[in-house]
């Protein structure tokens, strides 16, 4: 077996691969590249889902980043066990066929109960008193014990937030190199997340991502050079690939409109009503399922969200087949932004009537992805008087929010989920082995994402040189 080191590089494209980024292209060019196609919705935990096993969302059933669940009545986002994804992971595959193989999993998606000798995993404490504690959890539970001996604490408010950036990543960077050289495993994927935040913020091509994109292609550097020290093969990939946004749509207030959302007054403002609802949206980027009572709601929910500005797609039945969608967990109506749109969740029409959680970094009480989180609300005139007088009352033991997060969708300039139009703006496919060694040159230059599984235990299957 040859060790290799994944790298999750979120957000990366193939057509910002260059001059700007000198690392990778120099890995590009003793190994492979191409772009590789996406799978819709392009979000990070369909994406990652059908990396490791090779199947489409229809398959793996993770339809997103959150759905609904009816037996609940309630939508849950970023759930991490690995059991919700259906059909085995290349981790499982390659457990099967050598023994002696060993895996480590470092912040990439679904590690709770996955089958694999180490993990790292952002798992926050929530106690009685409303508090939220940031957290690592691992397997064994030793191992983040002793990389936050070494590293310092991991920076959570930097993982996500509106401080979320480099420190994250730079900490991820340092943890893979620790756990190659010493636990050694056969595979290591590592997740840096940080590109993506500034590509939501500012654009992807806004002189602040460029910036990133630079800071992301030193910390592939210095993960390559470990990985060659261990004697391990280099892939790179990425999940999605972002495009600049200039105007939010609003399908949940779009159907509350037409008589379909119902929601549900309480002492903390509107909460959406998924059991009272004919229909609602749980968006995600640039893809929101729409979960309809039945046929004559589902007629209704089509003619008014067709009609939506900044719609560009409403895929039900056949469509949703020919997409790969087509599972229990999806909508019954799939909704597709155009070029340049992108959708949030909320459903209230007044601002005063907003959720309490809705000025708040809270991404598993929203029913839907909120990307203003990564934000300060510009109307706050003093934001670090106003965190330190919140983070005095939580000293104190008052009950506080950290409302801080602006309420409206102005500030957001990139997005994705929707497929690429053009190979070069989606995600990308780096390996410092060249394509005979990992799988095959691809057809047509493109390396399709559900052969990415079969390409990793063909570099694992050529045995290691010194």
């Amino acid at each position: 077996m040859k060790p290799v080191l994944w790298i999750l590089a979120v957000g990366l494209a193939p057509r910002q691969i260059g001059a700007r980024t000198p690392h990778l292209l120099a890995l590009s060019e003793r190994g492979a590249l191409a772009p590789m196609t996406a799978v819709l919705p392009a979000v990070t935990l369909s994406a990652q889902a059908t990396l490791y096993t090779g199947l489409l969302p229809r398959d793996h059933g993770v339809v997103g980043n959150g759905w609904y669940w009816p037996e609940l009545g309630e939508v849950m986002f970023w759930r991490q066990p690995n059991a919700l994804i259906r059909g085995p992971k290349v981790y499982e595959r390659a457990r099967e066929r050598w023994p002696g193989f060993s895996a480590a999993k470092l912040f990439a998606w679904f590690n709770m109960g996955a089958k694999v000798d180490w993990s790292l995993t952002p798992r926050p404490f929530y106690p009685a008193d409303g508090r939220k504690i940031p957290a690592v959890q691992s397997w064994p539970n030793s191992l983040a014990e002793e990389l936050e001996a070494e590293l310092g604490t991991f920076p959570f408010f930097d993982f996500w937030g509106p401080r979320a950036g480099l420190p994250s990543s730079r900490w991820l960077t340092d943890a893979a190199r620790l756990v190659l050289a010493r636990q050694k495993p056969t595979l290591t994927v590592v997740y840096l997340p940080h590109l993506d935040y500034d590509h939501q913020r500012h654009g992807p091509d806004a002189p602040r991502s460029l910036a990133a994109l630079t800071q992301l292609d030193d910390l592939i550097g210095d993960l390559v050079r470990a990985a060659d020290a261990a004697g391990a093969a280099t892939l790179v990939t990425s999940e999605y690939a972002l495009e600049a946004v200039d105007r939010a749509v609003h399908p949940n207030r779009a159907l509350r409109a037409a008589g379909l959302l119902a929601v549900r007054d309480t002492p903390n403002g509107e909460m959406l009503d998924p059991i009272g609802s004919r229909a609602f949206a749980v968006s995600d980027h640039q893809v929101a399922h729409v979960y309809c009572r039945d046929a004559s709601a589902r007629l209704a929910a089509r003619e008014v969200l067709e009609n939506l500005a900044g719609v560009g797609e409403v895929l039900a039945g056949e469509a949703l087949r020919e997409m790969g969608l087509d599972h229990p967990r999806s909508g019954s109506l799939v909704l597709v932004a155009k070029r340049g749109a992108w959708f949030t969740y909320y459903y209230w029409i007044e601002r005063a009537s907003a959720p309490d959680f809705a000025p708040t970094v809270d991404i598993h009480r929203k029913p839907g992805y909120d990307p203003a989180e990564l934000f300060v609300d510009p109307g706050i005139s003093m934001p670090k008087l106003h965190v330190a007088r919140r983070l005095a009352q939580k000293k104190l033991g008052m009950r506080y929010l950290m409302d801080v997060i602006p309420v409206h969708a102005d500030m957001v300039k990139g997005s994705h989920g929707r497929l690429p139009e053009r190979p070069e703006e989606g995600p990308v496919f780096l390996c410092s082995e060249p394509f005979e060694h990992c799988g095959g040159p691809p057809a047509a230059g493109v390396v399709p994402m559900t052969s990415v599984a079969d390409r990793v235990l063909a570099l694992i299957a050529r045995e290691k040189t010194t």
